[in-house]
């Protein structure tokens, strides 16, 4: 019988999710491992991978649905013998059994190859037959006749298959007549032209015409963001700010001293930042004062056992946080190829869920912008969130005399329901020390 092709849950919390992409349509037969769509969530784009083989028997739901609920079938997969008069939409359970699953691991890309007798051998009908023009060469439905390898270079490379001659059977486009006109320049596809501008239903055309401004559509990661940000900063979390300054003379020497002995080539190469140190004394603090490394839930207060510091990523469309798992046991140079590591990633959307859900604590640096000083918004679950600013010069007095001092002023917000004021003093108190004599971190 039809097997259903099932939304798959990308992290256990996951609920709904939206269907960015088909690689595969109607009719096309997969096997076992072929990436056949695209699923987007709010912070990730995740490939699914076929695990049954068989023939797309029909496409439930489109490319860029949104908000698809976890196990609901999106497309239906027939296998020998079947048709798809067979399908009954209707009869279709979400949670079926038998659904097909899916596996999400990235398959190597294919490298373009000449044209083979298997692929060939799809197209019996145009042996060895005369060779006729474009126009008798497509099908009754106006299909381009061309190889499925010229199709796909084709798309790669923006070309018009309709704006070529082929040189295959009944003027099939195959893959030298791709190649022929890159060389030459010719086939290429005319952009898209633009579509019309709408204005969101939520705006007053009066005051801001739709031709005044460009309306950028918003992704999941964007509503998920505003959703879980005005619900913890509008209703759940009664938050309140702690501010401290932090001398870092001692600590940039510190680094400076580190990363004068890095080995200058090879594999080994490595540069601590500031903010390497920031988390490593974040996490040293909060084991210090193990009370601020809390969660607040309606039947009980998590004390964690480790620091899982989530780190602030800005990235096109929102911000995610990474975490570092049991910073508190982690050396300097493995916090740093860490968040360099899951930074890039995050960039390119390529962390897998259970590198960002979770963690005890986060921190927000903006000090490489600039930004002396500012207030994050708690990250549900965690109970506090650091907000670093920036390091700069300022006039500090010492026994009564005036001295220049490396100055960051940094804040921390606090869930007022699991972290008191007094618990976030001691937080800040703690982790002041360990900025200012970074050896304390070694003891």
């Amino acid at each position: 019988m039809p097997t259903p092709i099932l939304m798959p849950a990308l992290s256990p919390t996951m609920e709904e999710g939206t269907l960015a992409k088909w690689n595969v349509k109607e009719g096309d037969t997969v096997s076992s491992g072929d990436v056949i769509a695209e699923i987007e969530t709010d912070k990730a784009t995740m490939e699914v991978e076929a695990v049954d083989e068989g023939v797309v028997g029909k496409i439930i739901v489109g490319e860029g649905t949104e908000g698809v609920k976890v196990n609901a079938p999106i497309a239906v997969l027939l296998e020998d013998g079947e048709s798809a008069d067979d399908i009954d939409v209707g009869a279709l359970d979400g949670g079926a059994a038998n659904g097909s699953a899916s596996s999400f691991e990235t398959p190597p890309a294919a490298a373009p190859q000449d044209e083979t007798e298997a692929e060939r051998s799809l197209h019996p009908e145009e042996g060895a037959k005369a060779p006729v023009t474009k126009g008798e060469g497509a099908a009754a439905d106006d299909r381009i006749l061309a190889s499925p390898l010229a199709k796909r270079i084709a798309k790669q490379e923006g070309l018009d298959l309709a704006a070529l001659q082929g040189s295959g059977p009944r003027g099939r486009v195959v893959k030298r007549d791709i190649e022929k006109a890159l060389k030459e320049g010719v086939g290429k596809a005319a952009p898209p032209a633009a579509a019309p501008q709408i204005a969101p239903a939520s705006i007053d055309a009066r005051l801001y015409p739709p031709e005044s401004y460009e309306a950028v559509k918003l992704d999941g990661m964007r509503k998920v963001i505003a959703r879980r940000l005005s619900q913890s900063f509008n209703q759940e979390v009664p938050h309140f700010p702690l501010t401290i300054d932090v001398e870092l003379d001692n600590l940039l020497a510190a680094r400076a001293r580190i990363n004068a002995t890095s080995p200058k080539e090879g594999e080994g190469v490595f540069k601590l930042s500031v903010n390497d140190f920031i988390i490593k004394a974040s996490a040293m603090a909060l084991k210090t004062v193990p009370a601020a490394n809390a969660t607040y839930t309606d039947e009980a207060i998590l004390l964690h056992k480790h620091a899982d510091i989530g780190v602030a990523v800005a990235i096109d469309g929102g911000l995610i946080t990474p975490i570092v798992w049991k910073a508190e046991e982690k050396g300097l140079k493995e916090i740093s190829a860490e968040i360099k590591d899951m930074a890039a990633r995050a960039k390119a959307r390529k962390l897998m869920p259970e590198e960002y859900q979770g963690g005890t604590f986060s921190v927000s640096n903006l000090g490489m912008f600039g930004i002396k000083s500012f207030a994050s918004i708690v990250n549900q679950p965690h109970g506090a969130i650091l907000s670093v600013g920036a390091g700069e010069q300022r006039v500090v007095v010492r026994d009564g005399k005036m001295e220049i001092a490396t100055v960051m002023t940094v804040t921390l917000t606090c869930d007022h329901r699991v972290v008191d004021g007094a618990i976030g003093a001691e937080f800040l108190a703690a982790f002041r020390q360990f900025c200012e004599e970074p050896a304390a971190m070694l003891l």
